[in-house]
């Protein structure tokens, strides 16, 4: 069953507390009519009674509706800690004269992810990268955190700065050293650093993992034009977004090569993440945010 929701239609609203809001309860209401519906959205705040061990903290309330015996969970069991960050290279921008790009997305995906976080009284943090490691903020759960996010959020829509490559090896590598926790770490990115460096790369991704972090790769795209390359039988100017160089081409003659050259780059973009233990995940930009929030879930029920 599909339950996305209208892209246009949450762009209309005017801030992005509100995108994030209108995304979940989406999100949660398509997920009670799937065959998702046993996963728990809401903050677990029970967990079954194990045969043998202290009555001290069973809900006899809870057992008396359900004739099942629960336990009270306190804060240190169920927390989560999730570090969610974002390439902001100019690479992101794209496409640039459409509404929704691959950097709005991953901003709307951010931010449901953390209302779905604050929901289960999870501690989130936010990292964003571009040239540089911009923002780093530490994992919290609570209201004020959560509205100072969703700021740096807005500020990365309103004041867009674009011609900037991207240093994902150097960020990610000062971000696995600084958090010092297990941890959720979650990437949102088109994975287009330097093409001959993605050994290093990896080897940054690696290090998180090292770290004894889960990492989930959200591998952002718009499938269409960068994946598939459907464009019209005319010709085109392609810029660089990172460098600004521009050429003159027709797409059908250059189709067939980029394709070849763009599947082997994904077929071993998915084999490094699976033998690193990194969920990839596809995140096309005109699919909505279901596969987003949904790998969150069962990736959050694997380590609790």
């Amino acid at each position: 069953m599909s339950f996305e929701i209208d892209i246009q239609k949450i762009q209309q609203l005017e801030s992005l507390e509100l995108i994030a809001k209108q995304v979940v309860e989406g999100f949660i209401t398509g997920l009670h009519k799937s065959p998702f519906h046993g996963f728990s959205v809401e903050f677990a705040e029970h967990r079954l009674y194990n045969t043998g061990e202290s009555t001290k903290h069973v809900d006899w309330k809870l057992y008396a509706r359900t004739q099942k015996l629960f336990v009270k969970r306190y804060e240190e069991e169920t927390n989560l800690r999730c570090q969610i960050i974002i390439d902001a290279s100019s690479s992101m921008y794209f496409p640039e004269y459409e509404q929704l790009n691959k950097l709005k997305f991953s901003i709307y995906a951010a931010a449901s992810l953390m209302n779905l976080l604050k929901k289960q009284r999870d501690a989130f943090g936010l990292s964003i990268y571009s040239e540089e490691l911009d923002i780093h903020t530490p994992v919290k759960s609570s209201t004020i955190h959560f509205n100072f996010l969703l700021k740096e959020l807005e500020r990365l829509i309103n004041q867009p700065n674009q011609l900037k490559k991207t240093s994902a090896i150097k960020s990610l590598h000062t971000i696995a050293e600084s958090i010092h926790k297990r941890s959720l770490v979650v990437i949102f990115s088109d994975m287009f650093e330097n093409v001959g460096k993605q050994d290093e790369v990896f080897a940054a991704l690696q290090h998180l993992k090292h770290n004894k972090h889960e990492v989930i790769l959200f591998h952002v795209m718009d499938k269409d034009k960068e994946l598939d390359f459907n464009f019209e039988n005319r010709p085109y100017q392609f810029i660089d977004m990172e460098t600004g160089e521009e050429v003159k081409l027709h797409p059908n003659e250059i189709k067939d090569s980029y394709l070849e050259e763009t599947n082997q780059l994904i077929k071993d973009l998915k084999l490094r993440c699976g033998q690193y233990g990194i969920d990839f995940v596809e995140a096309d930009i005109s699919k909505g945010f279901h596969s987003v929030l949904l790998s969150y879930l069962i990736k959050r029920k694997k380590m609790m």
